[in-house]
């Protein structure tokens, strides 16, 4: 059809390579190979986040392109992360993306990861979806950013708080680490602290305006740990459960302080969240609890809250339709700022 635009997006800011094709605000094939290497080392190892990449990225297109039942030259636009996220990650995704938009003569979109995290809310998966009004707050909470996000328009952010330190979901790693529990350890916390009650306390930083900041938490946690395997060696083993819930209301309760703070200082009630940690049962169900304050809430579904390159071609559409296109020479940019 005349107005139909086909995007084909590639994802690869961090140790997800991901490729998707879209058409218009649905997607056709969201693949996504995940990088297991990085288990052994509790984080991920740049370097073998990128050499992964390169292996991934050819299989993870082929097979995109053969579940959306697209051939490649009726791609209209090539879709890419520019930034942030890692270096090598990201110089392996946008050279492929560079290189396959130029060898089929296709315009080229730069997306921003963040920005595409907050939009994977306007991909379309059913008829009676709901959405998110302009303006709203969005609450992007993932491994390496914890912001809220003044959404005016598809392409019209601004970031209004944001951590001063280290993000939400490493802070939910790091407890994670601290418990001996695998990486990544952030769902694992999610699923003990569901068989458990919030019965320890931990002093909650106080930050001004609508920042963050989690490493006075991080450090108090451990500090708390370290002391209570001292008097009792099997502590953790006895506690995993309650000790997960009680770190996770922590995190939890820091986030809805800012945001709670935000919704009053803006006049806003349209809610959302976005990012990894969103996929987090304890914070979903907390969000959904203010619905009785009057709060409109917005919550993606799974598939779309952890990195993908489903949220780079909404994003990618949405530029498409305003023409933001970029050059064959955009470089990636690791710390790109909105």
């Amino acid at each position: 059809m005349k107005n139909e635009v086909l995007i084909l997006a590639i994802e690869s800011s961090c140790d997800e390579t991901s490729c998707a094709v879209s058409i218009n605000d649905k997607i056709l094939a969201n693949v996504t190979a995940t990088q297991a290497i990085h288990a052994s080392y509790g984080g991920v190892v740049p370097e073998l986040a990128s050499r992964a990449h390169q292996i991934h990225i050819l299989p993870v297109v082929h097979e995109a392109l053969k579940q959306a039942g697209i051939n490649k030259n009726a791609i209209h636009a090539v879709a890419f992360t520019q930034g942030p996220g890692l270096l090598g990650s990201l110089l392996v995704g946008g050279s492929f993306a560079k290189s396959f938009a130029q060898a089929l003569q296709l315009p080229l979109l730069a997306v921003n990861h963040m920005q595409a995290h907050v939009l994977a809310h306007f991909i379309r998966h059913s008829n009676n979806q709901q959405m998110p009004q302009f303006p709203f707050l969005c609450l992007t909470v993932s491994g390496g950013h914890t912001q809220i996000v003044l959404v005016k328009d598809y392409l019209q952010m601004e970031v209004i708080g944001q951590t001063l330190d280290d993000a939400a979901g490493e802070a939910f790693d790091k407890a994670a680490k601290f418990l001996g529990l695998p990486y990544p350890g952030g769902p694992l916390v999610d699923k003990y602290a569901s068989e458990g009650i919030a019965k320890y306390n931990f002093a909650l930083p106080q930050v001004a305006d609508l920042n963050f900041s989690f490493s006075g938490l991080k450090t108090g946690f451990l500090n708390f740990i370290n002391k209570k395997l001292q008097a009792q060696p099997d502590f953790i083993e006895l506690e995993r459960n309650h000790i997960c819930a009680s770190i996770q209301q922590a995190i939890i309760t820091m986030l809805m302080q800012k945001l709670s703070q935000a919704t009053l200082q803006y006049n806003i009630n349209q809610i959302a969240i976005a990012g990894g940690v969103s996929a987090n049962k304890g914070l979903r169900k907390t969000l959904q609890d203010h619905t009785q304050k009057g709060w409109h809430v917005y919550i993606p579904p799974f598939e779309y809250c952890t990195d993908n390159a489903a949220m780079i071609a909404i994003a990618g559409y949405y530029q498409y339709l305003q023409h933001k296109f970029v050059g064959y020479d955009a470089v990636s940019m690791p710390r790109f700022a909105f």
